[in-house]
């Protein structure tokens, strides 16, 4: 039987027609600029993506909040009483409490309803490679394949849900402390743009640097050359932050070297963002290893 719901939250940056059509229920985690709390949804509706970013552009003082344990379990349990079984691919643990707040809300109903089947996913992946992840997840049930086998499918393969980064101004990763200070100004002088990826531990890594932004794109698609399996059966996913031109290029030159089903892009959203800045984009595949 493979009547269940998969569950997950915002940071996925799935366009929000494809998670309407895939039936997702989708929890939002939210922003705060300034004075004001938005909720990271995935239409963009509580504040458009191109106004949240250029509100970045204009250094608006930005946090972030997660998904927090009684959003879950009211949630949870609404799909718990009406019958389904529930599987929940949240956000990596390495960047976020989400997948914290969502696994001990489950360990308490699962108590409560015995019969259920409800399942957590510490996906260790973000953005688009989440939302990758949950394709797999879509289409393993489509094709009937049980909760239990869709869960272990996930955690055998997640690590090689390849993540890949660059982004234009290294001043956001200052802020998050993922670079420098010192690294920040020397690159922004010189123009050095970090290549960034996400580790087996679903943190972001900076892991290399290319001069200028050309190379670091290119760099992207270099990386999935090396690790990629498979490319002519592969959806590949590229996210950006509000800079669609570059990942148009990205997806071009994916094109240019390699045979693929097709390539979704969208926006990085604004919880995400808010540590990324504007500029970034990211590639999501399956390859051999992260």
């Amino acid at each position: 039987m493979n009547d269940f719901v998969i569950l997950t939250d915002s940071c996925c940056d799935l366009p929000g027609d494809l998670a309407r059509e895939w039936g997702l229920e989708v929890l939002p985690l939210s922003v705060h600029l300034g004075d004001q709390e938005y909720l990271n949804d995935l239409d963009g509706k509580s504040i458009s993506f191109h106004d949240f970013y250029d509100q970045l552009r204009q250094e608006a003082v930005c946090t972030t909040s997660a998904v927090n344990m009684e959003t879950f379990q009211e949630k949870m349990e609404a799909l718990l009483k009406q019958g389904k079984d529930v599987l929940c691919i949240l956000f990596s643990s390495g960047l976020s409490n989400t997948y914290n707040a969502g696994h001990l809300a489950a360990q308490e109903l699962i108590a409560q309803y015995p019969e259920r089947k409800l399942y957590t996913v510490d996906s260790l992946c973000a953005s688009l490679g989440q939302g990758l992840l949950i394709q797999h997840a879509v289409e393993l049930r489509k094709s009937g394949k049980s909760i239990d086998q869709v869960r272990d499918w996930l955690e055998e393969n997640k690590l090689k849900l390849c993540h890949w980064f660059t982004v234009d101004d290294l001043n956001h990763l200052k802020r998050g402390g993922r670079v420098s200070s010192a690294t920040a100004l020397i690159g922004t002088v010189l123009g050095i743009k970090p290549v960034l990826h996400v580790d087996d531990e679903g943190h972001l890594i900076n892991v290399g640097k290319a001069r200028g932004r050309k190379a670091s794109l290119n760099a992207l698609v270099d990386q999935m050359e090396e690790t990629v399996v498979d490319p002519e059966k592969q959806m590949i996913y590229i996210s950006h932050g509000d800079c669609l031109e570059d990942a148009e290029w990205v997806r071009n030159e994916i094109l240019r070297r390699f045979s693929v089903k097709g390539v979704v892009i969208n926006y990085v959203g604004p919880v995400i963002g808010a540590h990324s800045g504007p500029g970034t984009v990211a590639l999501f595949f399956l390859g051999v290893h992260r």
